[in-house]
């Protein structure tokens, strides 16, 4: 894996049990509203094992620890505890530092399918 501090990854730092998350969606994405690179939830990202040119900071961190092994944006988002527009703002940063990879999803696997959806939340339910 990409030379990561683990200690981004870790919770207690970032978040206080009476006011929730301690830094805003907004300042995550440096108010930004639209990434700069086309991503679905269910698109699958992955670490390229290549180094972002510059100083990560912790939320693009734990998303590229996150993207250690085949994931979907919409994991990537629950597990950050972030809304998915801020979430895919950061992939895209990361997709445009070379540092993650996409995939489209696949397209039978249509998000408005009840089934799909299902699939998903439990997948995402057994990792949080």
């Amino acid at each position: 894996m990409v030379g990561i501090d683990e200690r981004w990854f870790d919770d207690e730092h970032w978040y206080d049990d009476a006011a929730g998350r301690l830094v805003r969606p907004y300042t995550v994405s440096n108010g930004r509203t639209e990434p700069s690179t086309r991503l679905e939830l269910l698109s699958m990202v992955v670490a390229t094992g290549r180094q972002p040119h510059g100083q990560l900071g912790p939320d693009h961190a734990q998303a590229l620890v996150l993207c250690g092994a085949f994931t979907t944006v919409a994991e990537v988002a629950a597990r950050l505890r972030l809304p998915a527009v801020v979430t895919k703002i950061l992939l895209s940063d990361l997709v445009g530092w070379g540092a993650v990879d996409t995939r489209s999803p696949d397209p039978l696997a249509d998000s408005s399918n009840p089934a799909v959806l299902e699939t998903i939340l439990d997948a995402l339910q057994r990792r949080l």
